[in-house]
């Protein structure tokens, strides 16, 4: 990626981050050191630059609940992500990873940010990744178009499936909990189908 693009991303990424609440003392944590860190990464969105880079994560709800899926590698149930494409926005790399692990036509939720307009930063996560890497992980509300039933594709996990709020909150990784607590008690989550 250009520089001159890397730092309009990282520009509207700070900005996202400047205007962003956190729900709770986990992402309060996370929040203060993605806004410390990221301006000091010469390519943040470049898994391969360094050590620590920018995630993104779909947070996939719908009137049956939340979609989760067990991750290959760590064998725990997380929602959808994963690393940005070279030129990918961390929007971008939350809706087409959240496509490919579950085979789900999937929208920004409560936004007109289709149109290449930014969606609404959902949460922060700064977590431990693979091979010694630290994730910031940015994560966008998503909601399914069309049919709901996952189907994801070949060499993804395959195990793929809505979760009522309840049965999420006890089955994701304890760093999701927050979330998806909150989430559950917002007036703008779908009702558990």
């Amino acid at each position: 990626m250009a520089a001159d693009r890397v730092s309009s991303l990282l520009g509207a990424v700070l900005d996202q981050l400047g205007a962003h609440h956190a729900i709770d003392e986990r992402e309060s944590r996370c929040l203060e050191e993605a806004r410390r860190v990221l301006p000091t990464l010469e390519r943040p969105f470049d898994r391969f630059a360094g050590r620590t880079h920018v995630t993104g994560s779909g947070i996939v709800v719908g009137g049956r609940g939340v979609i989760l899926h067990l991750h290959k590698r760590l064998g725990i149930w997380v929602q959808p992500g994963g690393h940005l494409d070279a030129g990918e926005t961390p929007w971008d790399a939350a809706r087409r990873e959240s496509a490919e692990e579950t085979g789900l036509t999937l929208r920004f939720a409560g936004t007109g940010a289709e149109g290449g307009e930014v969606p609404p930063l959902l949460h922060v996560d700064v977590h431990a990744g693979g091979q010694g890497h630290t994730h910031i992980d940015l994560r966008y509300l998503l909601a399914v178009v069309g049919d709901d039933r996952p189907a994801p594709p070949a060499g993804e996990s395959q195990a793929v499936a809505w979760f009522s709020w309840e049965d999420a909150l006890v089955a994701a990784e304890p760093a999701l909990g927050g979330l998806l607590a909150h989430l559950r008690r917002s007036p703008a989550a779908p009702p558990a189908g």
